[in-house]
């Protein structure tokens, strides 16, 4: 698991970063305009080698397609005025097929005589198409199905005005000199692979233009002021721009997790390039609209740079066609087999997967599953606490496999991160619930960080051998996420404390033993210094536990508690020090995705063997279009959904400082569970609503378990708040 650039990678970054930042200003990039070309910073780029960088040179090396999306994610940025993504692709062709026809463009364009660029689509005589560079390219590498050719037109290409610029230029095929490179199946395969990497590169330029453009909302939403205070406190503000900041970085990820799947010659690796192309163009349309509306009615005004972004946003992508085509093609390589020439990526160090270790301990945990699980007792593949079996339970907790993260001396086996990750693993491969060790988990190490001497032994270890589980009692019926403005009190006396009040969704709290509870000790203290938490014992006289079932085949609990008395041990933490333990125990829970991308494959799989086997008029379900840009799409936020949750597992690991990637990645991965789960159970109807826990019935049940993962463990809105606040600077949105 890598997700951080080498040092060579950052220095291509932070090289091309402080070029572009410098050699194309907003004010260059308006000098450009109308036809979208600086020949300045072109003369510049080519000093520099850039349109040469994927071109192989004499010693065979050439720099990764991940270096390249580096450069193209900071030309994007700054909006640069040069065909550069066509050129390197262009010269990449050819100095792969080779010849002296070839060797002599790429010295004229090295020497600056001439600028070569491509055409997206396949040429035929007598169809015009629009070619990005063609306005100002001497001249257009072509193919025409058979082969691969340099046209010089007789004349400059006309320049019309377009949307934002990229030196369209209207391109008619055989009028002018054609120098013929190479043909055949070599030179069909090289020209395909070529415009498989400029969607790539194309992709990175429209994740930088995206960054930036949200970045210019969150700097404005901070500086003006709307009824007395920055607009960027409203959520109706700073929400829109942390989902499109998380789109964005699930773009960016995305291209990686593409790249991996190239170097790795994985079979997917050519749908994600089509799914890549078609979600950062959707994604950057999204987040220049919304930072023009930030703006208001300042950002429609040509002295506003925002203005520069919106139009490219979509010029850019819309130069290859219209890009929800590209989610039918992923469909068809992903699910039809349909087969393309793919780039060569070169060396790519970024690496999704777990590290190695751990193989011992998810041995040992598989070999306990073995002999205790049994399939005509247990409830596997539900994800509720009626999943829970105690005597499963308590094999797997005198294993010292409850929690092998835990110091031996309370119960665990003192694992590494990698080996506990390995551990757990096997709970969803066997589809063991792990509701109840989860919580108690994040409890118990909340304890461990915060507790009474007496309260850790008399809780951590009967919590490692299994003994005994604790739930969560955070919200009340007048609070819902707002955890700090809990009502339950807590009185001293003597002491004990004597806890009034009622919790609302205590999941767990039937089958527990305790709960980590906030309750008020300061009524007269601002909310987020007046509370305190506790572990109360849920035998405790006064303690009332009732039912509540949901529609999702779950059971949670409203839990009453009536002068409970609690001996001061089981406070944890300071008195009215409550939010510093909370913070804890949230940053825990909200710490990733909650591998809902394995429900989304599960769910997906099985309407694709659906799909296969149920005809439509007389066709298989499969082959509609729209059935396969949909299951492509679920696929698609699949992997940004694991791509986001590695995120935040990638940074713990390394010590990187966290700003809120666990709740971006809960935001991401839960909304997508939704949408997808609905488009699934509306795609396969009307046998989607038959109830099962295999085949269909797996997206019956996942559309009801999905409605409720935008609530527990962080809602939406306040992950969205973090989000804008750590990542953006935002103001705090909520009191």
């Amino acid at each position: 698991m890598n997700l951080g650039l080498s040092a060579d990678s950052l220095l291509v970054k932070e090289m091309f970063e402080r070029f572009f930042a410098t050699e194309s200003t907003p004010a260059r990039v308006r000098t450009a305009e109308p036809v979208g070309f600086d020949p300045v910073l072109w003369r510049d780029l080519v000093a520099l080698d850039a349109p040469f960088m994927r071109m192989p040179a004499a010693s065979g090396d050439v720099m990764s397609l991940f270096d390249a999306c580096l450069v193209m994610e900071e030309a994007g940025r700054r909006l640069a005025s040069a065909p550069l993504a066509e050129s390197i692709v262009a010269l990449r062709v050819l100095g792969e097929l080779g010849g002296q026809d070839a060797q002599k463009w790429v010295e004229e364009v090295r020497g600056g005589k001439a600028v070569l660029t491509l055409a997206l689509r396949q040429t035929q005589a007598g169809e015009t198409q629009l070619v990005p560079g063609g306005a100002v390219a001497r001249g257009v590498l072509t193919f025409d199905g058979h082969e691969v050719a340099i046209e010089v037109p007789d004349e400059p290409l006309a320049a019309p005005s377009t949307l934002g610029g990229a030196a369209l230029g209207l391109f008619d095929p055989g009028k002018g000199q054609r120098h013929v490179i190479a043909s055949g199946a070599e030179a069909a395969n090289v020209w395909a692979s070529a415009i498989e990497e400029w969607k790539i590169l194309t992709s990175a330029a429209l994740v930088g233009l995206s960054d930036q453009a949200i970045s210019m909302g969150a700097a404005y939403s901070c500086e003006r002021y709307a009824f007395g205070q920055p607009i960027g406190a409203y959520q109706g503000i700073a929400h829109p721009l942390a989902t499109s900041l998380i789109d964005t970085d699930g773009a960016r990820l995305h291209i990686w997790w593409t790249l991996r799947a190239l170097a790795d010659g994985a079979a997917d690796a050519g749908a994600n390039i089509s799914m890549l192309f078609w979600w950062a163009s959707r994604t950057a349309t999204n987040a220049v609209a919304c930072a023009l509306h930030t703006f208001g009615g300042y950002g429609l005004t040509n002295e506003y740079d925002i203005q520069l972004y919106h139009r490219r946003a979509k010029a850019w992508a819309l130069a290859f066609g219209d890009p929800r085509h590209e989610m039918v093609c992923a469909g068809r390589r992903l699910l039809l087999g349909e087969a393309t020439a793919l780039p060569k990526p070169g060396p790519v160090e970024i690496d999704f997967l777990p590290p190695p270790g751990g193989e011992s301990l998810a041995a040992e945990t598989r070999a306990v599953f073995d002999a205790v699980l049994d399939t005509k007792k247990h409830i596997l593949n539900d994800h509720s606490f009626a999943g829970h079996a105690w005597d499963v339970h308590r094999e797997l907790g005198q294993a010292g496999l409850l929690f092998p993260q835990w110091p031996e001396a309370w119960g665990g086996r003192d694992a590494d991160a990698d080996a506990a990750r390995a551990s757990r693993s096997v709970w969803r491969e066997v589809g063991y619930s792990s509701s109840a060790a989860g919580s108690t988990d994040m409890i118990g190490a909340a304890i461990m960080q915060f507790g009474q001497p007496e309260l850790k032994e008399e809780v951590l270890r009967a919590f490692a051998r299994g003994e005994a589980t604790a739930s969560l009692g955070y919200t009340e019926p007048s609070a819902g996420s707002d955890v700090f403005a809990a009502k339950t009190r807590a009185v001293r006396d003597g002491d004990d404390w004597i806890i009034t009040g009622q919790k609302m969704f205590t999941s767990g709290a039937n089958i527990a033993r305790y709960v980590f509870l906030i309750a008020r000790t300061d009524p007269d203290a601002p909310k987020h210094k007046g509370i305190t938490m506790f572990l109360v014992p849920l035998d405790s006289p006064g303690v009332e536990i009732h039912p509540v079932h949901t529609f999702m085949d779950e059971r949670t609990n409203a839990t009453f508690y009536s002068d409970v008395r609690v001996p001061d041990r089981y406070r944890i933490g300071d008195i009215n020090g409550g939010v510093k333990v909370m913070s804890f125990a949230l940053s825990l829970e909200q710490g990733g995705g909650g591998g809902f991308e394995k429900s989304m494959r599960e769910m997906v799989d099985a309407v694709a063997d659906w799909a296969r086997r149920t005809t439509r008029d007389g066709r298989p379900v499969i082959e509609d279009p729209q059935t396969l840009a949909r299951l492509a799409r679920v696929h698609l936020d699949a992997n940004i959904s694991a791509a986001l949750s590695v995120r935040v597992l990638a940074t713990r690991l390394s010590g990187q400082l966290d700003l809120a990637y666990g709740p971006a990645a809960k935001v991401f991965c839960t909304e997508a569970f939704i949408t997808d789960a609905a488009d699934l159970l509306d795609l396969s109807a009307p046998n989607s609503l038959l109830r099962g826990k295999a085949g269909l019935g797996l997206v019956e049940m996942g559309y009801r378990h999905s409605t409720a993962t935008t609530i527990y463990g962080g809602t939406s809105e306040v992950l969205r708040s973090m989000v804008a606040e750590k990542r953006l600077g935002l103001p705090r949105s909520r009191a």
